[in-house]
């Protein structure tokens, strides 16, 4: 199947690569949430820089599929960047809970329904934790 912006919406699958991975995913939990997060430039994760002026790109606000210790599954409404840091805010029940949480956007998946245009997948991982 090659891959389209204009896909059929009658179509029970398609291509979804998924590449073999080390990780634990077993201590995900379901978190359908809002969250609110600052796209970050001036730092890109793919490469080190040295101290870098975090300058905010963007604002906006995506709804959590699941979280575990390690990342956070995201849905967003626009194409995010790989390799881009975000700060997050993660809603939680305890007040002294840290945050915001710094994060990278490790991949993304355009939702292939011509029902969401432009609803994307968006994995992060949790890079620093407010300590």
């Amino acid at each position: 199947m090659q891959p389209s912006d204009e896909m059929d919406e009658n179509i029970t699958h398609w291509e979804w690569p998924v590449a073999e991975s080390s990780q634990q995913h077993a201590e995900r939990v379901a978190l359908l949430q809002p969250i609110l997060y600052d796209a970050l430039y001036g730092i890109d994760t793919s490469h080190e820089q040295k101290s870098p002026d975090l300058l905010t790109a963007h604002k906006g606000k995506g709804l959590s599929v699941n979280v575990s210790s390690g990342g956070m599954l995201l849905m967003m409404d626009h194409q995010p960047q790989v390799n881009q840091a975000l700060t997050i805010r993660v809603p939680t029940p305890i007040h002294m809970a840290k945050t915001p949480t710094l994060a990278e956007i490790r991949w993304m998946r355009k939702l292939p329904f011509q029902t969401f245009p432009g609803i994307y997948f968006v994995g992060l991982k949790f890079l620093l934790s407010g300590a």
